[in-house]
């Protein structure tokens, strides 16, 4: 079913009007298999990355650990928007287009910030919100008040443990904004992403991820990596 069209209107207050407003479908949002929007749950995940020349070599490995099913590729074209107001840190939202698979509609996302919880966790846990949207989202963002931070293109595999998902990608650098296609690559390596989105206070997957990410080694080691530290 075609996603609705955007409906421009202000929105005011802090983080969670935001959300409360994204959440009823007002960023475009298409429904999902159950019927219901997108809603708020918890994103678990570990990263690292791994140099060019030993990608095949973790692209194997994966491919004897994970779910009996060929990886799918994505080409990705990322905007990471941010919304400056009364609060310290900017709202930021990302929004990504599919730039080899033209049925796939355009993604909604929003990362909240890293749960304190346990120092002994073995994963990042926060909460994230992720919905499918009409092919106008840019639009309806600027209108909002939102200013693109800036953009790149992803290129990569997806693999699938279970509810665990895999994701090795590279990022490249656009070259000329807008024009995905003046890229280059922003390093000599492919970052690892092991992510598992599960319902709020389900964050007891951490210790299977552990054990997942602990058969990767040395080819890749996975990490509990802070956003605020690569600020």
């Amino acid at each position: 079913m075609e996603a609705p069209p955007v409906t421009m209107m202000p929105v005011t207050g802090g983080t969670i009007n935001m959300m409360e407003y994204l959440l009823q479908g007002k960023a475009g949002g298409q429904r999902g298999a159950g019927g219901g929007w997108g809603a708020a749950e918890l994103c678990v995940s570990g990263t690292g990355s791994v140099l060019d020349q030993s990608l095949e070599s973790l692209l194997h490995r994966l491919r004897g650990l994970c779910d009996n099913m060929e990886p799918e590729t994505f080409l990705d074209h990322e905007m990471v928007f941010l919304l400056k107001g009364q609060q310290a840190s900017p709202f930021v939202l990302r929004a990504r287009r599919s730039m080899d698979k033209a049925a796939v509609p355009w993604h909604l996302r929003y990362l909240g910030q890293p749960e304190v919880g346990d120092k002994n966790r073995h994963a990042l846990v926060r909460n994230c919100v992720d919905i499918a949207t009409s092919d106008n989202l840019t639009d309806f963002l600027v209108e909002m008040g939102f200013r693109m931070d800036h953009e790149f293109v992803a290129k990569g595999h997806v693999f699938r443990k279970g509810i665990m998902k895999i994701v090795v990608y590279k990022i490249f650098r656009i070259l000329m904004p807008g024009n995905t296609e003046s890229i280059e690559p922003l390093s000599l390596s492919y970052l690892v992403e092991l992510n598992v989105v599960a319902p709020a206070g389900q964050d007891v997957v951490s210790d299977d991820m552990r054990n997942f990410a602990e058969q990767l080694k040395p080819l890749v080691h996975l990490e509990k990596i802070d956003p605020k530290r690569l600020m």
